[in-house]
């Protein structure tokens, strides 16, 4: 059986979201990072950068949820084109939310809502800019077409809509007003009995909530506790 380290944060759901698309069993380990757990070093020995997701499968460890696609959807002969250059677009399109969506997306998401207030304003600007820039070309990509490949559900949806889920709190509530071939995406995707069962792991642990000096000290480990 699979063991599936992770949280709820974008990249883990869209692991999870993956694997109950595939129907393989699995063991999810809950990995709090607000407390910090990411950095006990049984767990160095899966991911030696301390994130989640990571999985165990039988013999072979993968961390990156993005590597975690390509191995799970590998492994299964599902989710993935047929034929080289549909395997070229898939693989820049995949990289594209791994390098652009996933990053850009997060480091807004850190200086609009945990960053001191003193981070200053350029940072800020240019993380909203970008992953704005980002999520604009996925939404003119998805403008004639069901999803990011064309007619076929693959895993890159899947990695868009780990990341999907969480635009408004990215961008701001109006967001999808502005991205809202984004949104038929999302909801396309939410509506999956597999996208359904994934978001049960919200039931199965519960993660610490609190943004006290704690968790910012394991989550952004370089900030200095509040005086």
């Amino acid at each position: 059986m699979i063991r599936f380290f992770y949280n709820l944060s974008p990249n883990p759901m869209k692991v999870a979201l993956c694997l109950e698309e595939l129907g393989l069993a699995y063991e999810p380990v809950p990995v709090d990072t607000r407390k910090g757990e990411q950095f006990d070093p049984a767990y160095a020995g899966v991911n030696p950068n301390a994130k989640v997701p990571a999985i165990v499968d039988g013999t072979t460890t993968v961390f990156d949820s993005n590597a975690i696609l390509l191995h799970l959807a590998g492994k299964a002969g599902r989710f993935l084109p047929e034929g080289e250059a549909a395997r070229g677009e898939m693989l820049s399109w995949l990289m594209f939310v791994a390098t652009g969506i996933g990053p850009f997306s997060g480091q807004c998401v850190h200086f609009r809502h945990f960053a001191p207030k003193d981070a200053g304003a350029y940072a800020l600007e240019r993380y909203i800019f970008e992953a704005n820039r980002h999520w604009t070309v996925l939404d003119q990509r998805l403008a004639d077409r069901p999803f990011v490949l064309g007619d076929g559900y693959s895993i890159v949806d899947m990695a868009a809509w780990g990341w999907a889920r969480m635009v408004p709190f990215v961008l701001g509530e109006d967001a999808f007003g502005r991205l809202p071939n984004v949104k038929r995406l999302l909801d396309t995707v939410n509506a999956r009995p597999a996208a359904q069962r994934a978001e049960t792991l919200k039931e199965r642990h519960a993660f610490k909530a609190e943004m006290d000096d704690e968790a910012r000290r394991n989550m952004f480990r370089f900030l200095k506790p509040a005086a």
